[in-house]
């Protein structure tokens, strides 16, 4: 039977359809792919890929091996998810994270794959969701924190945590105290994620509506530097408000009271449909785990006395 690296090798580059790609998926190098699939076709004793100028393709015998390789590969990574020892799980996992989970529970994330998958190294990429979500589907990322679920085909989506988000300002441009209408918000510029993500959609909506006052929307991939630019109170930011916990705790921001209805984002797991999946969902199901305790502990924390329903919440480089 031919060498389990082998088949999985052959299998990754007739998906991507490129040897320099699948070196990439499997953390290797090009030579090394080639000497692979070479070796594969030796032992199997035919000809599996068809190389040209355009890419990598799959033979008629090539395509009917590849049935019964993802059937393998797909037995193995279950044999492994449910009696394997966890420590076992190895490699390098290419992680794409929106900026909210990083000023969230992201920490905590990485503590627990620490401890749990020692052998698992994570490669992290802070993007936005759109971003996140097209490298997803080239198969540049495994596995993607964003705001979801994302309808693709073939997408498998993993609801992590719900978060609301508002409108939060300086207390020096003195708003904090009543209702702040859309007309006095409109004087001051605003600051959301960048175009294409929800944040900014649902701000423009909110203001397109007939009547409303024009306003200056600034966006940035960075939520960093939309709160920095909240906190010296040159915009007012519009972003989750579990990302800025600690400057509502303190008083260096708050939280507007306006009126204006904005839809909370969800946050989800997301991850394509592979052999290898079992792999993935294992670290999906932890990240599900530490958002639901990151929200417990921050709900206990904001507020003990009053009861809250809890809210819904594997190999290179990824903001909401």
């Amino acid at each position: 039977m031919p060498d389990f690296g082998l088949l999985e090798t052959f299998l990754w580059v007739v998906k991507l359809g490129s040897f320099r790609m699948a070196a990439e998926r499997l953390n290797t190098t090009q030579p090394a792919v080639s000497q692979r699939i070479a070796r594969l076709e030796r032992q199997m004793g035919v000809r599996l890929l068809n190389r040209g100028s355009r890419g990598v393709s799959a033979t008629p015998v090539g395509q009917q091996a590849v049935v019964y390789v993802e059937k393998m590969i797909g037995l193995h990574a279950a044999m492994m998810s449910e009696i394997g020892d966890a420590s076992g799980m190895h490699g390098v996992m290419r992680l794409g994270v929106a900026e909210t989970i990083v000023h969230t529970w992201l920490p905590q994330f990485v503590k627990r794959v620490n401890r749990l998958y020692p052998n698992l190294s994570l490669e992290i990429e802070v993007d936005i969701t759109p971003n996140l979500s097209a490298r997803l589907l080239a198969q540049e990322i495994e596995l993607a924190f964003v705001v979801g679920p994302l309808p693709n085909s073939g997408m498998h989506n993993r609801v992590l945590a719900e978060y609301s988000i508002g409108f939060l300002a300086s207390p020096l441009l003195g708003l904090g105290n009543g209702l702040v209408t859309r007309e006095h918000l409109a004087r001051f510029p605003i600051i959301t994620f960048p175009r294409k993500t929800r944040p900014y959609e649902a701000v423009c909506e909110l203001f397109a509506r007939p009547g409303s006052p024009s306003i200056r929307l600034h966006a940035s991939t960075s939520l960093g530097s939309v709160i920095h630019m909240a906190l010296e109170g040159l915009t007012v930011a519009v972003v989750p408000t579990a990302s800025v916990e600690s400057e509502l705790a303190d008083g260096r921001l708050e939280l507007l009271e306006t009126g204006l209805n904005l839809t909370p984002l969800t946050f989800t797991a997301s991850w394509l449909a592979s052999p290898d999946m079992a792999a993935v969902e294992r670290v999906a199901e932890l990240a599900r785990q530490t958002a639901l305790s990151n929200l417990v502990v921050e709900t206990a924390a904001v507020a003990p006395h009053v009861e809250r329903l809890p809210v819904s919440l594997y190999s290179k480089q990824s903001r909401a």
